[in-house]
């Protein structure tokens, strides 16, 4: 099967009608490309070097901190996510590999996954601009149209799914709101790298209580309104485990409903206006086919930090809707970019079997708790066992996965 049979197979099997990315490099360019050791620690992020010429570049990221880590390339505005590596656990290690163009970065850690990081610097990308070349260029820069048609038309459903969630939501009537909370947030959950790497819009359309008050955010987005819709017990507590979900907590009043309302909007639209610019694609040509697949290992990394502990949806207990979302888009990409793969010769179709194979078990898992289209089981009424047989099919899909963005770049 070809990549644009294969692509639009993914996108009859999630109902998108389209899919995005673009650019890529030359094995040439790959093969020379420069490797970096990085060592997060609780207070610092050393990484080997600051400059690199353009082309393919590895960062092996270890943690020595005592938390979970992430380790970020950022544009040079600082905010703008050009790679990242999560859920580095303490003592393990884990490869970001990225196409980096000229230009100014910034590298920087994030012990505790929460804050604004640390051991931020400068890192200088010089020489020529990468581009598509060789035999196969046509059908990687196919797959980066496609993936950014698959995109667009997640984000063109994400759209009016926000005006009816939020029409039910300020008229007062939960019960159609509460129905179409996780259906909404799917066509989000499937593309949510995307507008992680714009700065703060994901922080005002999907954080969650705990981590707005932990970086001293204003609280808003889905999670705001989940908690409207989903009044906590008096007995509950915040994600956080620790504070009273009552503390300093008030429902909403119909003029703070529309405000949430309104902003949610408002930042949803500013999605769609960006994933249809110029900006946008310009993004995706210099990613090329490397920011396709880091894609598919960012959208498992949410599932790992959030969804298979139940607390992304805290109020809701809709995480499973998030998971097999996540799930949807990171298979979706990795369709896109398996051929690219293959091609690297018997090890390269190894990994992909593998990596199909782990999709397979963890689709089939997911199916035993329902689905998106009928709905899936509380979180609250997985099993122990449930949850440890999530982590580990994440687990083995997450190590052959992360191999990808290197596979396809050889």
């Amino acid at each position: 099967m070809t990549t644009s049979q294969r692509a639009l197979a993914a996108i009859a099997a999630t109902g998108a009608a389209a899919l995005v990315l673009s650019g890529c490099v030359a094995k040439s360019d790959a093969a020379s490309g420069a490797a970096f050791e990085v060592t997060s620690t609780d207070s610092s992020c050393e990484v080997s070097g600051t400059t690199a010429k353009s082309g393919t570049l590895t960062f092996e990221v270890t943690n020595s901190s005592s938390q979970v880590s992430e380790f970020y390339l950022l544009a040079d505005d600082g905010l703008r996510i050009v790679g990242e590596v999560e859920n580095i656990a303490p003592s393990a290690s884990r490869t970001l590999t990225v196409v980096a163009q000229p230009g100014d970065y910034f590298t920087l850690c994030k012990p505790g996954m929460i804050g604004d990081g640390v051991g931020k610097a400068g890192f200088t990308v010089s020489g020529d601009r990468v581009s598509v070349d060789g035999p196969d260029a046509e059908q990687k820069q196919q797959a980066v149209d496609l993936y950014a048609a698959f995109v667009k038309d997640q984000v063109g459903q994400l759209v009016p799914a926000v005006e009816d969630f939020v029409a039910a939501y300020e008229s007062g009537d939960d019960e159609t709101a509460r129905t179409l909370f996780p259906t909404t947030r799917a066509f989000y959950e499937r593309i949510e790298p995307v507008a992680e790497a714009l700065g703060d819009l994901d922080p005002r359309i999907d954080y969650r209580e705990v981590d707005a008050v932990a970086e001293g955010l204003d609280w808003t987005g889905f999670h705001r309104i989940e908690k409207d819709l989903w009044v906590p017990a008096q007995d509950a507590l915040n994600a956080d485990g620790e504070t009273p979900a009552w503390q300093d907590w008030e429902p909403s009043t119909p003029e703070q409903r529309a405000d949430f309302g309104d902003l949610l909007l408002a930042d949803v639209q500013e999605l769609y206006d960006y994933v249809h610019s110029d900006a946008f694609t310009d993004s995706l040509d210099d990613q090329g086919i490397g920011g396709i697949s880091n894609g598919a290992i960012a959208l498992l990394d949410e599932v790992a930090t959030g969804k298979i502990s139940g607390e992304e949806d805290w109020w809701s207990g809709t995480d499973l809707s998030d998971f097999a979302a996540n799930v949807e888009g990171s298979k979706m990409a990795f369709s896109l970019v398996q051929d690219f793969a293959a091609a690297q010769g018997d090890e390269g179709d190894a990994l992909v079997s593998e990596i199909e194979e782990g999709y397979a078990a963890l689709e089939a898992s997911l199916a035993e708790h329902g689905s998106l289209t009928e709905g899936f089981v509380p979180y609250a009424e997985l099993t122990d066992a449930d949850k440890r047989e999530f982590t580990d099919l994440i687990n083995a899909l997450a190590e052959p996965l992360s191999q990808l963005t290197g596979t396809v770049l050889e």
